[in-house]
C-alpha cells in the first residue's frame, strides 16, 4: 500500500514509516498539514490529531478516497468523534503495536474492496430487474422448486427478485462444478440455495440432486424445458421467447444450437431439424447427449 503518515513527532513518524516499509509498504511522511495536502493519491493516510495549532480536517476532506486512520493520544469528540463524522475511517491509540495498525489497515482495505464488489453486483441486479421477470416466486411457493426456462437470465431474474423482495441472501452453486454435490452437502438446511445448469447432468446425477434437495430451501434451474421433475418438487415452466433474442443480446453458436434443439425438437422430426441446423442426425444426437437434452417419445 502507498501510505501517507501525517505526524509532527518526527521520530515517531520515521519509526512507523520504517516498520511499514519493512513489511513492503511505500511510505511518505508529512510533518505539517500544508505538506500533507499533495497532488497524488494514497491508499491510506495515518493522521495524527494532536498536531498543535493545526486544523487537520482538510486532510480528511482531501483524501476522501483513501483509508484514513486517526492516531490519537486520548479519545474525545475533538480527536475521534468529530473526525469520524467528517469521513475518517478508524482510530488507533498511541502508543500502539505495528501489528495492530496493520490489522486495521487490512480490515479496512478488505471492507472497501467488498463494498465496491457489492455495489457492482447490486448495479447488475438492478439492471437485471429493470424488466419484470416473466414469472415470480413468492413466500407461498413451496420449496424446493425447479424452474424450467428457455433462457438462463429468466431464472436469474426470478431468483434475484425473490431475494430482493424478501431481503434474503442465498448460496449460488453451478452444477457444472466438479464439487457441486460436496458444496451442497456442506450448506445448512435452513439456508436458501440457487442451483443452475441442471440440464448438463446425466440422468443418474439429476436423480441424485433431486434426492439431495428434498425438503430443502432450494431453487433449481434448467434450460431444458423437458427436464425431469420427480419427487416432492414443484416444477414451474417459464417461457419467454422474446428474452432469448432481446435487442443487444447475442448468443454463442453453441447456445443458439442448444436453444433451437430444445425449442423445436418436438415440432420437427430429427431428419428435418438436423437439416435446418446444417448438421447430420448423428451430430444432432451427439449434441443432445452433450447438452443433456432429453426428447419426449
Amino acid at each position: 500500500m502507498k501510505i501517507l503518515i501525517v505526524e509532527n513527532e518526527i521520530y515517531l513518524a520515521q519509526s512507523i514509516s520504517t516498520k511499514l516499509t519493512e513489511l513492503g509498504h511505500n511510505c511518505e511522511v508529512a510533518t505539517t498539514i500544508k505538506d500533507a495536502i499533495k497532488d497524488e493519491e494514497f491508499n491510506a493516510v495515518l493522521l495524527s490529531t494532536n498536531i498543535s495549532g493545526q486544523n487537520f480536517y482538510p486532510v480528511i476532506e482531501h483524501y476522501q478516497s483513501a483509508i484514513v486512520i486517526l492516531m490519537v493520544t486520548y479519545v474525545s469528540n475533538d480527536t475521534v468523534s468529530g473526525p469520524l463524522k467528517a469521513g475518517a475511517d478508524d482510530y488507533i491509540l498511541k502508543p500502539f503495536m505495528i501489528e495492530e495498525l496493520i490489522r486495521k489497515l487490512n480490515h479496512l482495505q478488505d471492507y472497501i474492496s467488498f463494498k465496491k464488489e457489492n455495489e457492482t453486483y447490486r448495479s447488475y441486479i438492478d439492471h437485471l430487474l429493470k424488466k419484470k421477470p416473466p414469472q415470480e416466486i413468492t413466500a407461498k411457493t413451496k420449496l424446493p422448486v425447479l424452474l424450467r426456462v428457455n433462457y438462463q437470465k429468466n431464472a436469474d431474474a426470478i431468483v434475484f427478485k425473490y431475494a430482493q423482495d424478501y431481503n434474503e441472501s442465498f448460496t449460488f452453486i453451478s452444477l457444472d462444478d466438479a464439487d457441486a454435490i460436496s458444496q451442497l452437502r456442506k450448506i445448512q438446511e435452513s439456508e436458501l440455495i440457487y442451483l443452475i445448469n441442471f440440464q448438463n447432468l446425466k440422468k443418474s446425477d439429476k436423480l441424485k440432486i433431486l434426492s439431495l434437495i428434498q425438503n430443502r430451501r432450494v431453487i433449481l434451474s434448467t434450460t431444458d424445458m423437458n427436464d425431469i421433475c420427480e419427487g416432492d418438487i414443484e416444477c414451474i415452466d417459464v417461457k419467454n421467447d422474446e428474452g432469448v433474442f432481446e435487442k443487444g443480446d447475442i448468443l454463442s453458436i453453441e447456445n443458439y444450437v442448444k436453444y433451437i434443439i430444445v425449442k423445436y425438437q418436438n415440432k420437427f422430426p430429427d431428419t428435418e431439424l438436423s437439416k435446418k441446423l446444417g448438421i447430420s442426425r448423428k451430430s444432432l444426437w451427439e449434441k443432445r447427449k452433450k447438452y443433456g437434452i432429453s426428447k419426449k417419445k
